[in-house]
């Protein structure tokens, strides 16, 4: 039966929603996008879900229209909403890594620090920010809202740097530009209203929300491994094995052989299945993992 208050979700729309569908996916919730529909379904009773650009969502949970949501650390500074962060959830469309925003400025120029930019022009979406950063180090700039293709606002003359968000660096230097300071690192937050996360129900239904999205991430980073391994060489495969605990070995029907399975990092199997192979395993299985607890 249908609970009379569901919890009110907002999820990031735009270049994080991708990302943040799959995440859910794995966390266990299959959240569904209809072009003609403003609002995603979603298959959990205790949950409606709508989208907004992640540089409003802090304010509208702070307000109480939304009782959870998942949106940047910047933009919660950027707004100074005050709202309770939950978590950090590390995920993006590119990469494992917090994105930044970086101070940059055309390649050939004489700007080296902050302070070279004394009285000059600066675009950025993240305004509020950048003018609290330059004020609080005493140096004078004018800060102006950028409304898109702020890259190319240097290379054209119209402003001497810009502060943008990066991952890797590549698009600013692709433009033309040097990064001559970093001024935030941020990546994706859980946040709730104060007032929501005081409710039992919802409280318990946001920690249920941040123990699988945590679990799904953590799975990205592992894989499990599955192999068959002879009697004589258990102790040797078992040595070789860097598990989250003790592998799981268990005896083959009628047979001297051993099953083995583990949990391991991703980074490593590369390396350890030839290891594996050449100890004495056979019928190794690399197979994916959606949640790790």
């Amino acid at each position: 039966m249908k609970i009379k208050d569901p919890i009110k979700l907002v999820i990031p729309k735009g270049s994080l929603e991708q990302a943040t569908i799959e995440l859910f996916r794995r966390a266990g919730w299959n959240i569904n996008v209809s072009p003609r529909n403003y609002f995603p379904t979603i298959d959990d009773d205790e949950i409606v879900v709508a989208r907004l650009r992640a540089q409003e969502i802090s304010q509208y949970v702070q307000s109480g229209i939304f009782d959870v949501g998942l949106t940047g650390k910047d933009w919660i500074l950027e707004n100074e909403s005050d709202v309770h962060v939950i978590d950090d959830l590390v995920y993006s469309k590119v990469s494992q890594s917090p994105a930044r925003w970086v101070l940059a400025v055309d390649g050939e120029s004489s700007y080296h620090v902050p302070e070279d930019l004394k009285g000059k022009r600066i675009a950025t979406e993240l305004v509020r920010f950048t003018r609290k950063f330059f004020a609080e180090r005493g140096i004078p700039v004018e800060v102006e809202f950028s409304w898109g293709s702020t890259e190319a606002k240097v290379r054209e003359g119209v402003v001497d740097a810009i502060v943008d968000v990066t991952e890797t660096g590549s698009t600013l230097r692709a433009n033309g530009l040097r990064i001559i300071h970093n001024l935030l690192t941020t990546n994706t937050q859980l946040i709730a209203n104060h007032g929501a996360y005081k409710d039992p129900f919802k409280k318990d239904k946001v920690q249920q929300i941040h123990l699988l999205l945590q679990a799904a991430l953590e799975a990205r980073k592992m894989v499990g491994l599955k192999m068959n391994v002879p009697k004589d060489r258990v102790d040797t495969i078992v040595g070789l094995l860097p598990s989250l605990n003790a592998p799981t070995v268990s005896g083959l029907y009628k047979s001297d052989w051993f099953a083995v399975e583990v949990v391991v990092s991703e980074e490593v199997v590369r390396s350890l299945i030839p290891k594996l192979l050449k100890s004495g395993a056979a019928g190794i299985i690399e197979y994916s993992l959606n949640k790790v607890l």
